[in-house]
């Protein structure tokens, strides 16, 4: 008797975080979002005020870009319709120039060594991104193998 009662309190619990889990996290402002960039670059950078400042607007207008066009790509995938070759193509390509634009404005905020720094943190950001990537990949394909 004692093991079927644990055995169930043990399936509960799990059933509860993983309920948990599934439920949408509340979500930051652009504003907190940015702030909460800015310390983060202010610690790894060592950045002045007056650097913070200009990096502050800098991220904040690329934040909230950034969410419009997300929320227009959920708007676009809630009605059932996928982006077409030419969409990626063009989706692709607006990023790749804010990117550049990005790395240009950085270059007149940032002394070379912080640009540097900044650039190396970067490319870690998008190698773990990969990663996380393939991983996600893999367990799809796991899935699909069990499921048939």
């Amino acid at each position: 008797m004692r093991k079927l009662i644990l055995a169930f309190a043990l399936v509960m619990t799990t059933l509860t975080f993983a309920q948990e889990r599934n439920q949408q996290r509340e979500k930051l402002t652009a504003e907190q979002k940015t702030e909460l960039q800015v310390k983060q670059m202010t610690l790894d950078l060592d950045l002045n005020e007056k650097q913070q400042k200009e990096v502050k607007t800098l991220l904040l207008e690329q934040t909230k870009k950034r969410e419009a066009k997300t929320e227009a790509l959920k708007a676009k995938r809630e009605k059932g319709e996928k982006l077409t070759a030419d969409e990626k193509y063009e989706m692709k390509n607006e990023q790749l120039d804010n990117r550049i634009e990005m790395k240009s404005k950085m270059k007149k905020i940032l002394t070379p060594a912080q640009l540097e720094k900044w650039e190396s943190k970067a490319e870690n950001r998008k190698e773990k991104m990969q990663e996380k990537q393939t991983k996600r990949e893999v367990r799809k394909q796991v899935k699909e193998r069990k499921s048939n």
